[in-house]
């Protein structure tokens, strides 16, 4: 694979790029995640999406814990060159860590925040009981 497509990013002072992520059929967005070169390159040779963790300060292949995958469909570059879109196929239909499709199920209702999504699994469903 050439990789002549990466000078077009415009990376953070951190080597960076925000990724939306998204449904590919429903164009819901399912969460936000940071990518670093590497990062962007294993998503495209593996066909799923991995991503930078700032605070582990690690690549974290989505999906590697929990078994809820993303599989790349198709991938965009935003007009000024510095957020990408991964659109995806979401494995499980659960894309946080909170055992809900999208990590975006807070909705602002006046001056409050509101949950509008259920939880599809409990976290410890999904992860197993902490110790």
């Amino acid at each position: 694979m050439t990789k002549n497509f990466m000078s077009e990013i415009k990376w953070d002072d951190r080597g960076l790029v925000t990724v939306v992520v998204q449904d590919y059929q429903s164009d819901k967005v399912l969460m936000v995640a940071w990518a670093n070169e590497e990062a962007i390159i294993k998503s495209l040779e593996g066909g799923h999406a991995c991503f930078w963790s700032r605070s582990r300060r690690a690549l974290w292949l989505k999906g590697e814990s929990s078994g809820h995958y993303q599989i790349i469909k198709d991938v965009y570059l935003d007009c000024d060159g510095d957020s990408l879109i991964f659109k995806v196929e979401q494995v499980g239909g659960i894309a946080c860590h909170t055992g809900r499709n999208s990590c975006f199920f807070n909705k602002l209702d006046k001056d409050q925040w509101i949950n509008n999504e259920l939880v599809i699994k409990t976290e410890e469903e999904i992860y197993g009981q902490n110790e």
